[in-house]
């Protein structure tokens, strides 16, 4: 095993790859059509992105929740603040526009102003009935203002639900049916149906109408994220194309690196297919990914390729020692990538497990069509001409890696300082970051849909659902005056929390009631005493099916109730502090052995969903350092090698995180990624830079000094050129409208260029000034892996194979 990628496997690889190349196009071919077939499979996702494993004590909490009182993120909301609105025609024309919805198949209900009614006393029969606010259709400015007096002045249980009564914010809520929720038929009725409607109503009224929620947003963002796959694979190779020719002054280089990122991408969407995963924000970064990634093994391939070409002009020894002497190389690198993405794999997200299977097998799939297609493709094109060859005697290029060198030979205290320095400030920074648990903090600033959740934040105390459940641990225990009483001190609680919307729940129905049975006098809008619950509940019996308005906020069993509050999009820390504040209460109120009650909700879900992906992210960059840690070990044998090998790459994962903290940048799913992709990502310099370091070292006979500036001169110019490609290529994302994918591609970059630098001067000042230490045979004496075999080898694998 310990020789399975030694130099003779690379020989005969070589061989099997420049004598078969007819068979092996054939076969890219026929395996690029079969993933090309597996597009189809592909499908959004119409749910959000659960962080948690599903069973985790929070999911199985709002599983629970869910199965007594079905899918709570149903509403679609439309608001119009214009006091326009208050005129005849315009009040006319919103009724319309809700009662248009009710048609559609897609929707179970809609309440708008034209729907509500007064809940009114029948003292003859003894019951409650129902008598709607609005008869028909408006026909004077009188009725308008005696409306807007009943609403605003005389019913608070339809405060802040319909309408805010300070600035005569009016709003229609439409409730989709449950099962069509996370289904394509939600986006159906989104995008053709309901935004159409809305906006010929807008240019009919001359109005602008708002509209949020969960369906709602869910389905532009997942929109949002299909729009920009295309946008970020057209962007990322036209910078990594752009970039590859300014330095490599040739078309043919540059055509053959875009077949192969090609070629990647089509395999990689193909992955996604075959394996049936969904369309997520993380899935969706994979394609440009793979070409940020796929270009750099094109620049080492291609510039050993020429590099051998001007050494001796032979073609066919020039593909061998392509494939030989970097084969290995590349491989290693492109295998410690793979392995920082798969680290995800182990997080038990099933979001983050997908992403992490998906990018692993194509930087794997990437590098098999790499070391396969460059050589094959040049065998058959003619020899590079000189001025294809000119970019390897640039004066800038030979002034930069002079520039590292006259560094490492004479600056290295001043190298030391400002990486301690660094190392200082950074740590110092790092206590600065907080973590984010907001749900809509990525999503596109600039989209309207992004500014009408802010909008329906100020005007109705935010749109993010949270849920509280009683359980009353007997059948119609709701319906208990204490039980009722606790639950009303509990929503006291929740409306002095700024945060929190006035809350809806049994609590105001049994509230109205007792105002409706004193002939609807606003100053009765409270709980009935012992005395009146009796006869106010009598009348509640005796009324009609139609007026039972408990059915959405206590189960058929009267067991459980809910309560139901929205939350603006606040920090982690804030909303900690919330739940911490409503569980003492509930605590206080509820005894455990007569109630049991939890809090749930889509917001609550997603901020302990982060909370835990911190903690396993921890784990899993911890897992990617111990994964280069081992192949280190395999390389060298030698545990002063491994931590002089680890320093240079665990400095920028630093000063990053330092950064994020100076420059306010949270915690949240889109960032802790950074780390375990620069990480895999910039050790692939540090191996590439070691590897030709042994082989000087094998050449020089143990001389560290010589060894070390001979690899900084010969590794010095493809670590440049490959981490300039990967700046420019991961800063494609800062284009982005997603913050996430922004944070993403700023932070990465940020860490790769700290990385290159880190891995061009730290690394090879470590290894001058731990001469002594790693001086020593015994280390290199058996390589467990020939990375890259020396010239004298070559020389003789010629002479054998010709």
């Amino acid at each position: 095993m310990l020789k399975l990628f030694s130099k003779n496997f690379w020989n005969v690889t070589a061989r099997l790859i420049l004598r078969n190349k007819i068979g092996i196009l054939i076969v890219i071919i026929g395996a690029t059509f079969f993933f090309s077939q597996q597009w189809d499979k592909m499908r959004m996702s119409y749910t959000e992105a659960n962080l948690l494993p599903d069973d985790h004590e929070v999911n199985i909490t709002y599983n629970q929740f869910l199965e007594i009182f079905g899918e709570e993120g149903n509403i679609i909301v439309l608001g119009v603040k214009d006091s326009s609105l208050y005129s005849v025609d315009k009040l006319n024309a919103w009724n319309r526009l809700s009662d248009a919805f009710k048609k559609d198949p897609e929707v179970e209900a809609v309440i708008a102003l034209k729907d509500l009614q007064k809940l009114e006393k029948d003292t003859k029969d003894e019951k409650f009935v129902l008598k709607p606010f609005i008869r028909d259709s408006l026909t004077s400015k009188a009725q308008i203002d005696k409306l807007e007096d009943e609403l605003f002045n005389k019913y608070p249980f339809y405060d802040n639900f319909l309408f805010n009564k300070e600035t005569k914010t009016l709003r229609s809520i439409i409730y989709l049916k449950k099962d069509i929720i996370n289904t394509e038929a939600r986006k159906e009725f989104v995008l053709n149906k309901l935004i159409p409607k809305v906006e010929a109503f807008n240019n009919a009224n001359n109005l602008e109408v708002r509209v949020s929620g969960m369906p709602y947003i869910r389905t532009l963002n997942s929109k949002s994220i299909v729009d920009e796959i295309s946008f970020f694979v057209a962007a990322a190779m036209l910078v990594t194309s752009f970039i590859f020719f300014f330095f490599f002054r040739s078309v043919r280089a540059t055509l053959i690196s875009l077949v192969v990122v090609c070629i990647g991408v089509m395999w990689t969407l193909g992955i996604i297919g075959l394996l049936n995963y969904e369309i997520t924000v993380l899935t969706a970064l994979i394609p440009p990914l793979i070409i940020v990634i796929g270009i750099p093994n094109c620049i080492f391939l291609i510039n050993k390729y020429q590099h051998e070409v001007k050494k001796h002009g032979n073609k066919v020894k020039s593909l061998q020692r392509v494939i030989i002497k970097i084969g290995n190389a590349t491989l290693m690198t492109n295998v410690t990538t793979a392995s920082g993405f798969a680290t995800f794999i182990i997080t038990e997200s099933k979001l983050l497990k997908e992403f992490g299977l998906v990018a692993s097998l194509s930087i794997l799939s990437i590098f098999i069509l790499c070391i396969l297609v460059i050589p094959i493709i040049y065998a058959f094109s003619p020899l590079p001409k000189d001025r294809h060859l000119e970019h390897l005697n640039k004066r800038w290029i030979g002034g930069f890696v002079n520039w590292m060198e006259r560094m490492v030979r004479h600056k290295r205290i001043t190298i030391y300082s400002i990486s301690v320095l660094l190392m200082i400030v950074s740590i110092i920074g790092i206590y600065q970051i907080k973590v984010s648990g907001s749900m809509i903090e990525d999503m596109p600033k600039n989209a309207q849909f992004f500014k009408d959740i802010r909008f329906f934040e100020n005007e109705f105390n935010g749109i993010m659902p949270l849920e509280i459940m009683v359980d009353t641990k007997r059948k119609k225990g709701v319906m208990k005056l204490a039980t009722l009483k606790r639950m009303d001190e509990l929503e006291e609680l929740i409306i002095e929390t700024p945060e929190l919307s006035k809350p809806i729940s049994v609590v105001s129905l049994v509230k109205y009631s007792k105002q409706a049975y004193y002939n609807g006098n606003p100053k009765y809008y409270q709980l009935p005493t012992s005395y009146e619950n009796s006869f106010i509940l009598s009348y509640a019996r005796n009324s009609a099916s139609d007026v039972n308005l408990l059915k959405n906020f206590v189960d058929s069993t009267g067991q459980y109730a809910r309560i139901t509050t929205f939350m603006k999009d606040i920090g982690t820390d804030k909303m900690e502090r919330i739940e911490e504040n409503l569980e003492q209460k509930i605590k206080k109120l509820f005894p455990e052995n007569r109630y049991n009650v939890i809090m749930t909700g889509k917001a609550l879900v997603f901020q302990k969903g982060t909370k835990y992906l911190i903690k396993n992210l921890v784990l899993s960059l911890s897992l990617a350092v111990f994964l280069i840690a081992l192949f280190m070990a395999y390389m060298f044998r030698s545990f002063r090698m491994i931590v002089i090998s680890l320093i240079p790459n665990l400095l920028p994962l630093l000063v990053t995180a330092g950064l994020m903290g100076y420059l306010g940048v949270p915690i949240k799913p889109s960032t802790i990624l950074v780390f375990s992709i620069a990480f895999g990502i910039s050790v692939d310099d540090t191996i590439h830079f070691l590897a030709k370091y042994r082989q000087e070292l094998l050449q020089n006979h143990w001389k560290i000094k010589t060894s070390v500036y001979g690899a900084l001169r010969e590794t010095g110019v493809s670590m440049f050129y490959t981490s300039i490609v990967l700046f420019f290529g991961f800063s494609v994302f800062t284009i982005s409208s997603f913050g996430g994918t922004v944070a993403l591609g700023a932070l990465v970059s940020a860490t790769l260029l700290f990385a290159m630098l880190s891995n061009l001067l730290l690394l090879p000042s470590l290894l001058l000034s731990l001469e002594r230490c790693i001086a020593n045979k015994e280390v290199l004496r058996e390589p467990t892996i020939n990375i890259i075999p020396s010239e004298d080898d070559e020389d003789d694998e010629d002479d054998e194979n010709s």
